[in-house]
């Protein structure tokens, strides 16, 4: 973890102003086209959701301003930024995850369902690791919306936000819309082009 001297830094102004808002995050509801990364997990046998996730975990790692949070006042950059998902169980009930990056999708594969068996054998709301290096996010598969707001708790956060919608066939293309919450204290609008971009082309290949 590295701490960002804040006096010199380019966003210092940007940073200081948003710092002062009740609620500083902006979010975009953007469509992405996952019919390569479905039809990789149809015929590898695969999780179409883990197939996506650590695509967009790959793209995540790739822009510094997404690795940035907010600690004690001070910004501090992660080296690693991992996964934090909601897990639902048998039950309809959910639990948070912690899943730890890997480049390899098989080694992230065994890292989610690691905490897929933790969850369903627990109650818990909450994991072990609870920490900033990572994002919060959902999977809402049933529903194709074209807007999502993300509760707010009131309390300094600056953990980037993500849901994940129903993939929809257009004219013979799997289009999938996530919702992307960020403080903007920390993330500007170019910063999630950046992981737009990037994460298509991950999605791609």
């Amino acid at each position: 973890m590295e701490i960002i001297d804040t006096n010199t830094w380019e966003r210092k102004q940007v940073f200081e102003h948003f710092s002062s808002f009740i609620d500083p995050y902006f979010g975009l509801t953007i469509p992405f086209n996952v019919t390569k990364a479905y039809h990789y997990a149809k015929n590898n046998e695969v999780s179409f959701f883990v197939k996506y996730y650590h695509d967009c975990l790959k793209a995540i790692n790739l822009v510094e301003n997404l690795k940035y949070r907010i600690v004690d006042h001070k910004v501090v950059k992660y080296q690693v930024i991992h996964g934090s998902t909601t897990i639902m169980r048998e039950n309809k009930t959910y639990g948070f995850s912690f899943i730890k990056f890997n480049e390899d999708l098989n080694s992230f594969i065994k890292n989610f369902e690691a905490e897929k068996q933790r969850i369903n054998q627990s109650n818990d709301l909450f994991p072990p690791t609870n920490s900033l290096d990572c994002i919060h996010s959902s999977a809402i598969p049933w529903i194709n919306f074209t807007g999502e707001k993300q509760p707010v708790s009131g309390k300094p956060d600056s953990v980037p936000k993500f849901a994940f919608g129903k993939a929809q066939n257009v004219n013979g293309e799997h289009i999938m819309n996530v919702s992307i919450h960020v403080n903007h204290a920390l993330v500007d609008g170019y910063h999630v082009g950046l992981f737009a971009k990037k994460f298509q082309q991950f999605l791609n290949q």
